[in-house]
C-alpha cells in the first residue's frame, strides 16, 4: 500500500489564537511579539502586506502599526498551548496515526484513505468549525513532499495542495526555492547554491549522491530521496521524551538583589519540573546560569554552574534547594542582572531510578502525591496559581518578570478573565 502523508499547519497560529476571542479583528492586521515584547514572531497576511518582516523589532515598526491600526499582542503561551491541544485532539478524529510535530503542525498518515483531496478539505473545514483556527494542508507520498505541498498550500486560495501525482510534483518542486525544503537551514543554502542547486527540483535531480552525502551527511541524502518519492522519515506517533529540559528568560527590568534572582530561578525550576513530571521522568542534575546585559555600558558578568543530586528526583522543592545552592555560589554583588536560566539533565524514566544510600529523603509516595496535586491545580486554574513561597509572594509586577504590556486575557486558563456577555 502506497504511503500518503498530510501535513496540517495552522495559519499564522499565534495570531489566529488571538482572533478567536476577538472577532472584531477578523480583517484587521494582527501581530504577536516575542518574549519581552521584542520582535514579531507571528503575522497575519494583512500585516505581511504592510511589509513588516518576520523577526522585525517592534520598536522599528511601531509607527507603522499605529498608523495602520495593527492589533499587536504580547506572547500568551498558555492560550496558544491550550488551543494547540484542541487542534491536535480534533485532528486525531481523522486518522489512527498522527505525529504532533510542533505547536502548530502535525503529520497525519492517510495511507489507504480514498478521495484524499476531498478528505483534506473536510479536515480543513472541521478544524475551523470545531476549534476556529484556519489550517493549510499539504499531501505527499513522503513527509518532505508533504512539507513542500504545505508550503504552496499556504499560498493557495483553497488551502490544500496535493503532490501525490509525479507530474504535479515536478511542477511544484521547480517553484520551490531550496531554502524552503524541510531541513535545509540558512547555513546550508550557500552550499547548495555552490552546487548550482537553487530549487527543490534541482536537489531531487542532482546526480552525485556521494557528494550530497559527504556535504550534507546521511540525513541530507535521505531528504533528497524523499523528494524522489521514497519514504525515509516515518511518523513518530509517540513523542520522544526530552533528555534536557531548560527554561531561560530575559528580565523585563534589571535586578540587583539575590532575593529577586532567587525568585526568578525558583520560578524557572517550577516550570521545568512540571514538564519533567509531564513526561514521567526524573533528573540527576541541575545547571544554573545568570548574566548581565551584553549590550549595556556596564560591567559584564556571566556565571554558570550546577549541582548533582544524591538521588534522581522530580520534586520541585528538592530541585529548588539544589538550584538556589548553585545560585548562591554564582551570585556577585554590584551587578545589574538581565537574564537567568536553569536546565535539568541526567533525565531518565522514573521507574529506572537508582537511589543513593546517602539520601535520607528520597522521593516517596507522599512527595509524588503533593506534586500531582500541585500540577493538577495549576493546570486547572492557570500557571503559578499554587507555588512555593520562594518564587515570590509580593503582589505586583516583578522586575524579573517578562515585559508583556500587550498580553491578551487568559481566556481559557483563568476564570476571572473569561469573556463577559452582557
Amino acid at each position: 500500500m502506497a504511503k500518503v502523508y498530510a501535513l496540517v499547519d495552522c495559519n499564522s497560529f499565534f495570531c489566529s489564537c488571538e482572533r478567536l476571542f476577538r472577532p472584531d479583528l477578523k480583517n484587521t492586521p494582527v501581530g504577536v511579539l516575542s518574549n519581552n515584547d521584542g520582535c514579531f514572531v507571528s503575522r497575519t497576511p494583512e500585516l505581511k502586506d504592510l511589509k513588516v518582516p518576520m523577526g522585525a523589532p517592534y520598536f522599528q515598526y511601531k509607527e507603522v502599526c499605529e498608523k495602520n491600526n495593527v492589533a499587536v499582542f504580547s506572547s500568551n503561551y498558555a492560550l496558544y498551548t491550550n488551543i494547540s491541544d484542541r487542534v491536535m485532539i480534533a485532528l486525531s478524529q481523522f486518522t489512527p496515526v498522527l505525529e504532533v510535530y510542533s505547536v502548530d503542525e502535525a503529520f497525519l498518515d492517510l495511507s489507504g484513505f480514498k478521495n484524499l483531496d476531498e478528505y483534506a478539505e473536510l479536515i480543513k473545514k472541521q478544524i475551523y468549525k470545531q476549534v476556529g483556527v484556519p489550517v493549510s494542508i499539504g499531501l505527499g507520498p513522503t513527509k518532505t513532499l508533504a512539507k513542500v505541498a504545505n508550503f504552496h498550500a499556504k499560498k493557495n486560495k483553497s488551502g490544500v495542495v496535493s503532490l501525490l501525482d509525479e507530474k504535479v510534483q515536478t511542477e511544484y518542486l521547480q517553484r520551490t526555492p531550496i531554502r524552503e525544503v524541510w531541513g535545509v537551514g540558512r547555513a546550508s543554502v550557500s552550499k547548495f547554491e555552490s552546487l548550482r542547486i537553487k530549487t527543490a527540483k534541482d536537489f531531487r535531480d542532482f546526480k552525485n549522491t556521494v557528494l550530497i552525502k559527504k556535504i550534507f551527511t546521511k540525513v541530507g541524502l535521505q531528504r533528497k530521496e524523499e523528494l524522489q518519492g521514497e519514504s525515509r522519515f516515518f511518523l513518530n506517533a509517540l513523542p520522544e521524551k526530552k533528555k534536557n529540559i531548560t527554561a531561560s528568560r530575559s528580565f523585563g527590568e534589571s535586578v540587583k538583589s539575590i532575593k529577586e534572582l532567587r525568585e526568578a530561578v525558583a520560578t524557572h525550576v517550577s516550570k521545568v519540573c512540571e514538564r519533567l513530571r509531564a513526561q514521567d521522568s526524573v533528573c540527576n542534575a541541575i545547571s544554573i546560569n545568570i548574566r548581565t546585559s551584553p549590550f549595556s555600558n556596564e560591567r559584564y558578568y556571566r556565571g554558570s554552574g550546577g549541582k548533582e543530586m544524591l538521588s534522581p528526583t522530580s520534586d520541585t522543592k528538592k530541585v529548588i534547594k539544589y538550584a538556589l545552592s548553585a545560585l548562591d555560589e554564582l551570585f556577585k554583588d554590584g551587578y545589574n542582572y538581565k537574564k537567568a536560566g536553569v536546565g535539568l539533565s541526567g533525565i531518565h524514566e522514573k521507574n529506572e531510578s537508582q537511589l543513593s544510600l546517602l539520601d535520607e529523603n528520597p522521593d516517596d509516595e507522599k512527595s509524588e502525591q503533593l506534586m500531582q496535586t500541585l500540577d493538577h491545580i495549576n493546570q486547572m486554574y492557570g500557571p503559578q496559581t499554587v507555588k512555593f513561597a520562594v518564587c515570590g509572594v509580593e503582589k505586583g509586577k516583578k522586575n524579573w518578570a517578562m515585559r508583556s504590556k500587550l498580553k491578551s486575557p487568559r481566556y481559557v486558563t483563568g476564570w476571572s478573565e473569561l469573556p463577559k456577555v452582557k
